[in-house]
């Protein structure tokens, strides 16, 4: 995100446009907590992980006197137009304002990629890049003790992390949100098809959505007589130094939203197709569904044995 509130501030000055920093997400938009940026207020922060402008959930923003409110802060401090960083309840939060009369743009930034209308989303790697560091020192012991280690990765409604993060750690089994899955016949004979063929460690990559990583290693342990362990990765998937694709592709769409600004194009989502930047309308862009790389997951069961 502090690439993305980089590359915004500087092109926009660059161009004659006033940047003006809100603190807290909507919650800072309806008490003032609003600040004047200018270049050096983002230097050395493209390194940085999560957001020097910091987040925070806004119940009151999903009220009609919360928007009214920060429709009135906008027009008090003279912001033309907002540019919301973040995922669904950020862009239905830019949606209801922009209703009210303030101009909006969004930009994807979530670790779990589970924006329906980007192929990609700020965080996502650096978040499945951390996982897979994690796993690897995971693997070390699974390894030394003939183990079957279950790990929990980030994802409740999304499976990108565990499927991306399974396939660079060589996984024995990936179980995530989308498809429904069987311990004995996704898990179990998984692993007794590799024992056969002589393998003795095992790593399981498990979605949080399903809340059952204990369940699964008891099941393991019982059934195979393989001592097994459960690592929930948790928050150090959120932080942390951003990678080189994340630190582009933010920095790509924060100038690409001021470039749309600067023609007089609002109300757009920038988003990633076919690995190109491009813009929708950002209504259009609520309406789509999250389609699950199914032809990718079964290339990964393929290879992980």
């Amino acid at each position: 995100m502090n690439a993305v509130i980089r590359a915004v501030t500087r092109s926009s000055i660059l161009n004659g446009i006033r940047v003006m920093g809100v603190r807290r997400g909507y919650n800072g938009l309806i008490s003032g907590d609003i600040f004047e940026m200018n270049l050096r207020t983002v230097s050395d922060i493209i390194h940085r992980g999560g957001t020097i402008l910091y987040t925070a959930r806004s119940p009151e923003f999903k009220t009609s006197d919360g928007i009214s409110r920060a429709v009135e802060v906008c027009n008090d401090i003279g912001i033309d137009c907002v540019i919301a960083i973040g995922g669904d309840g950020s862009f239905r939060g830019a949606r209801a304002l922009s209703e009210a009369g303030i101009a909006c743009m969004c930009i994807p930034g979530t670790i779990d990629n589970d924006i329906a209308c980007s192929d990609y989303t700020v965080g996502f790697d650096t978040a499945i890049n951390t996982a897979m560091e994690m796993i690897d020192k995971v693997r070390d012991t699974a390894q030394s003790h003939d183990r079957c280690s279950v790990v929990e990765v980030m994802g409740r409604r999304c499976g990108d992390i565990a499927l991306h993060t399974g396939i660079a750690v060589g996984a024995t089994a990936i179980l995530v949100p989308e498809v429904k899955y069987d311990l004995e016949r996704d898990v179990i004979e998984r692993i007794k098809f590799t024992q056969r063929i002589g393998k003795k460690h095992f790593i399981i990559i498990v979605s949080e959505g399903l809340k059952n990583i204990a369940k699964i290693s008891e099941g393991i342990q019982k059934i195979m007589g393989i001592e097994s362990r459960t690592t929930i990765l948790g928050h150090v998937q959120r932080g942390g130094s951003p990678t080189v694709r994340d630190r582009v592709i933010a920095s790509e769409m924060g100038c690409y939203a001021v470039e749309l600004l600067l023609k007089g194009i609002e109300n757009r989502v920038i988003v990633v197709k076919k690995s190109e930047i491009v813009d929708i309308d950002i209504n259009e862009a609520l309406d789509m569904k999250k389609k699950f790389n199914r032809e990718l997951y079964e290339r990964a069961l393929k290879i992980s044995i």
